[in-house]
């Protein structure tokens, strides 16, 4: 993964230039300092000129998203009047955290009156703050002395929230295919998705896919069915099966690229050959999510987007689903028909010829093979009335197959969760969690909740 990057916005009042300008190198050198300790934090940190009025705000913020931070961090370095920040600030769609520090550890009657200038930032920050929320603009606060507290290692952790927030804000996901009739729990408008979420829908034409298999050359094809037989056990696999699922793969890629998408999804039973679709692409939706891509199945756009937002910050993430409870053993099996990221698989995975009956499009190869064990996080978006989304997050904890896996032949895990699994269950739908979600490799759940609150959505922890 890259380096986070930020964008570090110091904020101050024109009054204290025109009446106590000898206080600005001060001010500067606070700024400075903690920038520097925002590095350290290994944080890629962009300053700007301190800010004092409306288009000094307005024209560092632009430098910002011209320079594609993850983050914009406020610094205040002494009062600052929100009606100069506040309104550049609610309009921009960068992630925002307020970092809520001062120069000086102690502030007690034995301090100089002259510190005053220096340390007085925090009613700023209760100012702007008041206006951000009244402006609909979401933010996370961190307070605490920049030295003698961990706050500066808590923004850190905060950007990488702030990370999956912004490639959720400008996700752009390809869809094979209408949504799968009657599926309603994922169901939610692409003017919606665009308008709440900022989740730009790119319907595939019906002949794009086509167009472009017409121009993968056999070469290509012959070279990454090389490259599959060195990463996947393949020693079985029939060749011409392979040869048409890689065709519709490359294809598929070339549209993604083609079309800047960072996610996609398939309905299934759109892929047949009169839509030009001859299979489907389960092994490239396999092979994009271990490079990073957002993926979903059955034309859920919203999933795909989450996934894809997830991925950007956590690349340890499949799309996935909860299928059937082990009430004896207390766990959850996973699995899908024939899509997981490949890098999170026990063992090597192994590519299998499916005997597909679902349309008349031919059977594909798909990748199998059991999720590896390990702490987890489950993360699902729920749509909610009038246009609200509900995160649900579970830490559990991934099962491997002990002994005999007759699941071999399938993608397939199991997790634990924290609590018995009825109960879990019950509690799921309870929140709205719907049947299509997003598993993320790691005990994250508390950064993965710092995404709800950059997005605005209600956030349950099921722990």
């Amino acid at each position: 993964m890259t380096t986070s990057k930020i964008g570090l916005l110091p904020l101050y009042i024109e009054l204290y230039d025109l009446v106590a300008s000898d206080s600005r190198a001060g001010i500067q050198a606070f700024y400075d300092t903690v920038a520097d300790g925002l590095r350290r934090q290994g944080l890629e940190v962009i300053a700007a000129p301190v800010c004092r009025l409306s288009p000094e705000f307005r024209a560092a913020i632009a430098a910002f998203e011209k320079a594609g931070v993850d983050a914009l961090v406020t610094l205040h370095l002494a009062y600052s009047p929100s009606l100069e920040s506040s309104a550049a600030l609610a309009a921009t769609r960068l992630p925002l955290i307020v970092l809520d520090t001062t120069p000086d550890y102690e502030f007690g009657p034995r301090q100089a009156p002259g510190r005053i200038m220096f340390n007085h930032g925090i009613h700023g920050v209760q100012d702007m703050c008041n206006l951000l929320l009244r402006n609909g603009k979401h933010f996370i606060i961190e307070a605490g002395h920049w030295h003698k507290s961990d706050v500066l290692k808590r923004v850190a952790r905060r950007v990488v929230s702030a990370r999956a927030a912004s490639a959720m804000g400008c996700a752009r996901v390809g869809r094979i295919g209408e949504p799968f009739q009657g599926m309603g729990d994922f169901a939610v408008p692409a003017a919606v998705l665009k308008k709440t979420l900022g989740v730009t829908t790119i319907a595939e034409s019906g002949g794009t896919i086509k167009q472009l298999m017409a121009g993968i050359r056999p070469a290509a094809i012959q070279a990454e069915m090389k490259a599959d037989r060195k990463r996947f056990a393949a020693a079985k696999l029939n060749t011409e099966a392979h040869r048409r699922s890689v065709h519709i793969g490359l294809a598929v890629r070339r549209w993604m690229a083609i079309e800047r998408l960072t996610a996609f999804t398939v309905n299934f039973l759109a892929v047949n050959r009169k839509a030009g679709i001859p299979i489907v692409p389960f092994l490239e939706a396999a092979k994009a999510m271990a490079r990073g891509s957002g993926y979903a199945g059955e034309g859920d756009v919203l999933t795909a987007a989450l996934t894809g937002a997830l991925m950007a910050a956590y690349p340890e993430t499949t799309f996935t689903e909860m299928f059937c409870p082990d009430w004896k053993g207390n766990t959850v099996f996973l699995s899908h028909m024939g899509e997981v990221n490949v890098n999170l698989l026990a063992g090597r995975a192994r590519l299998e010829e499916m005997d597909y009956k679902f349309s008349d499009a031919g059977n594909p190869v798909r990748a199998v093979g059991c999720l590896r064990d390990g702490g987890a996080v489950f993360v699902n978006l729920a749509p909610l009335a009038e246009s609200r989304f509900r995160l649900i997050i579970a830490p559990v904890t991934m099962q491997t197959a002990r002994g005999r896996d007759r699941m071999k032949d399938t993608i397939h895990g199991w997790f634990r969760p924290s609590m018995p699994v009825a109960d879990f269950l019950a509690d799921y739908s309870r929140a709205g969690g719907t049947h299509h979600a997003a598993l993320v490799y790691g005990h994250v759940a508390p950064e993965i909740a710092g995404l709800g609150a950059f997005m605005g959505w209600e956030t349950v922890v099921m722990a």
